[in-house]
């Protein structure tokens, strides 16, 4: 049981994760989730352990990723988010932190995230743009990108489009609603916009892989539905490269 002493503190945090093995504490490499904690113990003086809403793998971005923990000292939120950011590299930034309730938790509280999926088509990809978006070499056909993305709309199980399809939540429940899948236009290609109540492990890389496939005519677009109903990862496309991908936003009631 918690004391009544113990305050609830939520992060929304930035990172670039170019340089880090994703969000998830591992031993094999630098996490954001091993950074963060080390430079909370640094200005707390203690350990904390902090929750994050979900994992990134190496090399995904966020935008708006977010984490607790729980301290028994009530913090001066403004001088401590100075202070962490001031210990934590500059690729890792925190942009908010609050008071929530006890009951709060990052990951079960939320109720909805929202990626982005960056496409670079143009035949000369730029340098700057090379560790945030997949320059995609074949000729993409915009309309078929779009067929493609509207039969992922609604509720589905994804169980083909998640890797480690047997095993976490995906075991438990594959069954995922798409809210929208948008093909928003930008320099240089496009951005895939994708908002679920929840995604399954490598879901969002999953679908754009196969969206790649089917709008650069390695597939039909009256695949996917086959693909859905088969429930096998191997009928689904490959999963895009990871520098492309930020995670944006996590919703919460």
């Amino acid at each position: 049981m918690e004391s009544k002493n113990t305050f609830n503190y939520k992060m929304t945090l930035a990172y670039d994760g170019t340089h880090y093995c994703g969000w998830q504490i591992q031993p094999n490499g630098i996490t954001i989730q091993e950074i963060l904690q080390n430079a909370i113990k640094i200005i707390l003086k203690e350990e904390v352990a902090i929750i994050g809403s979900g994992r990134t793998d190496a090399g995904v971005h966020a935008f708006g990723q977010t984490a607790h923990f729980k301290h028994t000292t009530e913090i001066n939120l403004y001088r401590f988010q100075a202070s962490l950011n001031g210990v934590l590299p500059y690729d890792i930034r925190v942009k908010q932190i609050e008071f929530v309730p006890l009951d709060f938790h990052a990951q079960y509280s939320a109720i909805g995230k929202t990626y982005q999926y960056h496409l670079y088509l143009d035949r000369v990809q730029m340098p700057f743009c090379r560790l945030y978006s997949w320059h995609v070499h074949e000729k993409i056909n915009l309309e078929l990108l779009k067929e493609g993305a509207s039969l992922f709309l609604g509720t589905h199980d994804f169980t083909s489009f998640a890797n480690e399809a047997h095993a976490g939540c995906a075991a438990h429940d594959p069954i995922r609603t798409l809210k929208r899948l948008d093909i928003i236009p930008e320099e240089g290609g496009v951005c895939l916009e994708v908002e679920a109540d929840g995604f399954l492990y490598k879901m969002v890389r999953n679908i754009v892989g196969t969206l790649v496939e089917v709008s650069s005519g390695k597939r039909k677009p009256s695949d996917i539905p086959r693909i859905f109903a088969d429930k096998d990862r191997r009928l689904a496309g490959f999963a895009a490269p990871p520098q492309g991908l930020f995670l944006m936003r996590v919703d919460y009631p």
